[in-house]
């Protein structure tokens, strides 16, 4: 019958990495491996010694093109570290998943599930194909590792967009190069808390795939006492990005701006205002979750108030730093189900794993953006 409802929780395997004494060494999945998040992720743990196995199809470069594709990233970790083992697999899947993780069963202490559709644009075009990349994806990992795996660690890479566009209901304040909230309001100092509303409000094809796999994450956690998380990112940045027009808008912007390739701003008088976490600093939240897991958590994660920006913010600091002038042009209408003003909350995430802060501002981000991603985008173009 499998496990019931109010299950206990599932115990932890502890972990202790190989020294002089010990020879145990801890296995993470990762999916989406080649993507911003997942390849920060297999880096950063294919330092720590652990085994890493990655699972990327490069279906990027369907969504976007093939400047988008995630290969190049890959092919860089396989190159570096000898404990990332590569498997070209499609999450849509069933069996194959299965028997990925029946492969690892025992070993496997760890899951970070980062591949997605992530477009709202792409979305509205695919519907079926989103919702079969993100939302039955998402599900055939999770049933995978209860079956197999069911002590592992699950993070899940969610969105802001699962709330909708219930944040342009909030009591915004036109500035001169940004919309604020009103400062009398309870999210002015700190952001958007988990306590929005999710439902009742247009989210975009994209944002309801999402929430199916938010849910469902959750319900993994409650129902059956797995261990696992969903982060409800802002904008996941860093110049890891394969930044494409329709995703990935920091990273993209600056490509535009360095190159000399045309932007369109969509909406809002460019005043939009995005919090951006650099992709590290993401990765540094769900290892601290690996390391102290609960069931069925759910965190807001992104720049907060540290790293914000409005559109016409971030295109002032692009141009400062390259030194060119971006060639833009505004859109009036802006992208269904986008909001106008987002700031994350991260007390919440803050208050069960103390010590935890960001390390990169907006600055800091787009200057790294500048510097590694240049060399590459010349040469493509």
């Amino acid at each position: 019958m499998g496990i019931q409802g109010n299950a206990k929780h599932l115990p932890v395997r502890q972990v202790r990495f190989s020294t002089i004494a010990e020879t145990i060494v801890a296995t993470i999945l990762i999916t989406g491996a080649g993507g911003l998040i997942g390849s920060e992720a297999a880096s950063f743990f294919a330092r720590l010694g652990l085994d890493v196995v990655g699972v990327d199809n490069f279906m990027r470069s369907y969504f976007f093109g093939p400047a988008a594709s995630t290969e190049w990233r890959v092919r860089e970790l396989e190159r570096d570290f000898a404990n990332y083992r590569h498997v070209n697999l499609d999450i849509r899947d069933q069996e194959a998943m299965a028997r990925l993780v029946a492969e690892l069963s025992s070993d496997l202490d760890y899951v970070l599930h980062a591949a997605a559709q992530p477009s709202h644009d792409w979305a509205a075009n695919e519907p079926l194909t989103d919702f079969a990349v993100n939302a039955q994806g998402t599900l055939y990992l999770l049933e995978a590792v209860r079956q197999h795996a069911p002590g592992a660690a699950f993070a899940f890479l969610s969105t802001n967009k699962v709330y909708g566009d219930a944040p342009n209901e909030l009591p915004l304040v036109e500035k001169d190069r940004r919309w604020e909230i009103d400062e009398s309001h309870a999210y002015f100092a700190r952001g958007i808390d988990e306590n929005l509303r999710i439902d009742q409000s247009t989210h975009s094809v994209f944002g309801a795939s999402k929430v199916a796999a938010d849910v469902m994450v959750q319900e993994y956690g409650r129902y059956f006492g797995m261990n696992t998380v969903v982060f409800r990112g802002g904008c996941l940045t860093g110049s890891g990005h394969s930044g494409a027009e329709l995703h990935g808008f920091l990273a993209y912007l600056m490509q535009c701006t360095a190159t000399g390739k045309p932007y369109t701003v969509f909406g809002y008088k460019g005043k939009q205002v995005r919090d951006n976490i650099h992709s590290s600093d993401l990765v540094n939240a769900i290892w601290r979750f690996f390391e102290a897991p609960r069931q069925g958590a759910v965190y807001n994660i992104g720049g907060s108030r540290f790293s914000n920006c409005s559109m016409l913010e971030a295109i002032d600091m692009c141009q400062q730093i390259t030194g060119n002038k971006l060639d833009w042009t505004y859109s009036e209408t802006n992208r269904i189900g986008d909001h106008t003003w987002w700031i994350s909350d991260i007390s919440r995430f803050q208050a069960d794993y103390p010590g935890f802060e960001l390390r990169f501002g907006i600055r800091d981000i787009l200057e790294e953006m500048h510097e590694n991603g240049r060399p590459r985008w010349l040469k493509a173009s």
